[in-house]
């Protein structure tokens, strides 16, 4: 079936509703299962849908609503059409899309609740893959999904992930021109969006009016966590989402979070009206993640040459020996101040590392900038207060430091969770002292007084957890959140024994010139030292191969505008050059390619592969 025939389908069934009578029941089922066939056809191949088709095809659903007496069952509203996303549907959709034959853990039990009408709560640690479970959702309901998301500065990462993987997505917020904001809401309307991503404080504006026109099938609220004054990031634009479920038309909303206690999972239900919801708790243990903490000021907290050691630099200087660690690695730092997010991003580069300072102050375009930077490996360094991060969906970031103690255990679990997302070795350092809990405190007094100890209390938690040498940390984050693991056995500090920052290098001592030029000593990264025993045992043609193969990954992302890790992962380059594909049909059987992917980069791929053999 081509476009041409579509069309000519859409005008036959616009013909015979528009020449009957409306309450002709016969006239009206008929017209339904047209109308259901084509819906099924664009789940299928939307690319045959133009603006006009769409626009048709929601005026005459709209049309059969109006003039039915019990509201027909559409893709997106309660009813039994729901119950025919079998699993090997939604598995195949995860293929088609994503070019993935299988699903993380709780994925896929959350996609069959959501697609089956359900309210559900996810609460997957970060890196668990949240975003596809409404991501599948609005390709197989049809209409349009409605994602709420904290950070404007965020959606334009998603959404262009999205439109890599052929969903068709937007972001309408404050940060859009005037003009481009109403055609976005103008394609709200019309159907010309799966799906829509917006903060919450536009759903109170001119996203919520135009959403009351669109057909809505979901509600995704992603860092749900938000909207109870419980959790550790509380926003109070997120209560404005009370209500929303009705104010839409009953439609199935699904909330997720990377941190969440049973408390807060109750106050997410009850304030977002969540009906019997499915529930789904993933494992908040990340092997891959190795945890150590350091006291400030504290003799021989860190070992050989620690913070306490002045001629080391203290913190700042601790920090820099375990960036130059992972030279040429993406990583983040954490501060509690703009100022010190600031002063520690200028210390960095005047050491001649490529960072960069992030926090809530700077202008929304300065943000975006240090922001695709990171994303493009432009810059190696975000030195950032915690309004970075949230959403980030970059999978190599190689470590994540603390400057200062965070807010509490669960924004320490979010934070950390922000490294080693591809499942790759990753280092998580935690600097802290009770300096920090009593700056948390000073902050807090603002607020409520409930709120206000609640908060108190959670940042003498996580001071007790960071300063606990005895039990295995991973255990008592886990713990924390409700959750009970044995011991990690290596994947910390305490389990393993080991001085983080005694393996690092100490800071020479350097010359006036080399202060002047920035020169800093050269280093190898764990990551390189395992990239290069591999390369040893793979062989020289494989490890040129590979190289060979990032090269082109990188040119083709310059080409398009994006970052390198949105075109192919690492693994599916591997992948490629260990099954040798030879035809598009090969390399969809490559973990990580799906026809969106075979079509824009097949052929480059093959090519490469091809002057290899």
């Amino acid at each position: 079936m081509n476009a041409d025939v579509v069309a000519t389908e859409i005008d036959s069934l616009r013909s015979t509703f528009g020449d009957g009578s409306r309450t002709d029941a016969e006239l009206r089922a008929r017209c339904a299962g047209m109308l259901d066939r084509l819906r099924a056809l664009w789940r299928q191949s939307p690319e045959l849908f133009g603006p006009d088709e769409l626009l048709a095809l929601k005026d005459i659903s709209r049309a059969l609503r109006t003039h039915e007496p019990t509201q027909l069952p559409l893709n997106g509203a309660a009813g039994p059409r729901r119950e025919r996303f079998t699993p090997e549907m939604i598995r195949a959709a995860l293929k088609a899309i994503f070019g993935f034959d299988t699903f993380r853990p709780g994925q896929e039990e959350i996609i069959a609740a959501v697609v089956a009408g359900r309210d559900c709560i996810g609460v997957m640690p970060t890196g668990a893959g949240k975003s596809l479970t409404y991501q599948i959702p609005a390709r197989l309901l049809g209409g349009t999904t409605l994602v709420v998301s904290p950070l404007i500065a965020l959606m334009k990462d998603q959404v262009d992930a999205m439109q890599e993987a052929g969903i068709r997505a937007t972001f309408i917020n404050s940060s859009l021109p005037l003009q481009e904001r109403r055609e976005r809401l103008q394609g709200l309307v019309s159907g010309a969006y799966e799906l829509v991503y917006a903060a919450p404080e536009g759903i109170e504006a001119s996203v919520g009016s135009s959403l009351a026109r669109a057909r809505l099938a979901l509600i995704a609220v992603d860092e749900a966590h938000c909207i109870s004054q419980w959790g550790h990031d509380f926003r109070p634009a997120y209560r404005n989402l009370a209500g929303l479920k009705r104010r839409f038309g009953d439609v199935p909303v699904l909330a997720l979070t990377a941190t969440a206690t049973h408390q807060v999972m109750n106050d997410i239900v009850e304030q977002l009206a969540m009906v019997d919801p499915a529930t789904y708790r993933g494992s908040f243990f990340r092997r891959n993640l190795s945890l150590a903490a350091y006291k400030k000021g504290a003799e021989g907290a860190e070992g050989a040459g620690g913070a306490s050691d002045r001629k080391s630099g203290g913190v700042r200087g601790a920090i820099l020996r375990l960036i130059r660690a992972h030279r040429g690695e993406s990583g983040i730092v954490y501060c509690l101040s703009r100022k010190a997010a600031e002063g520690t991003a200028e210390f960095l580069r005047d050491e001649g590392v490529h960072a960069a300072a992030y926090h809530a102050g700077l202008q929304p375009e300065e943000r975006t900038r240090v922001q695709d930077a990171f994303r493009r490996d432009q810059v190696d360094v975000v030195v950032a207060t915690v309004a970075f991060g949230m959403g980030i969906d970059k999978p190599d970031i190689r470590y994540v430091i603390h400057r200062d103690m965070p807010r509490s255990i669960e924004g320490y679990y979010q934070e950390i969770g922000r490294a080693g997302r591809d499942g790759q070795p990753s280092t998580c350092v935690l600097f802290y002292s009770w300096a920090d809990v009593i700056s948390y405190e000073r902050f807090s007094n603002d607020g409520p007084p409930e709120i206000a100890e609640r908060q108190q209390e959670q940042a003498r938690e996580m001071f007790r957890l960071a300063d606990d040498s005895a039990h295995c940390r991973h255990q008592r984050v886990t713990a924390y959140l409700g959750e009970r693991i044995v011991p990690c056995g290596g994947s910390c500090d305490v389990c393993s024994s080991r001085d983080v920052l005694g393996a690092c290098a100490p800071l020479p001592s350097r010359s006036r010139k080399q202060r002047a030029t920035g020169a800093a000593p050269t280093a190898v990264s764990p990551r390189e030292r395992a990239a290069a025993a591999a390369a040893a045992e793979a062989g020289p043609e494989d490890d040129g191969l590979f190289a060979r193969l990032r090269t082109l990954r990188r040119k083709l992302a310059d080409e398009r505008g994006i970052p390198a890790y949105m075109v192919i992962s690492d693994a599916a380059l591997i992948a490629m050059i260990e099954s040798r594909p030879r035809s598009p049909g090969d390399l969809l059987r490559v973990s990580g390619f799906g026809p969106k992917k075979v079509a824009q980069y097949g052929a480059a791929f093959l090519e490469a592969l091809r002057r290899e053999t």
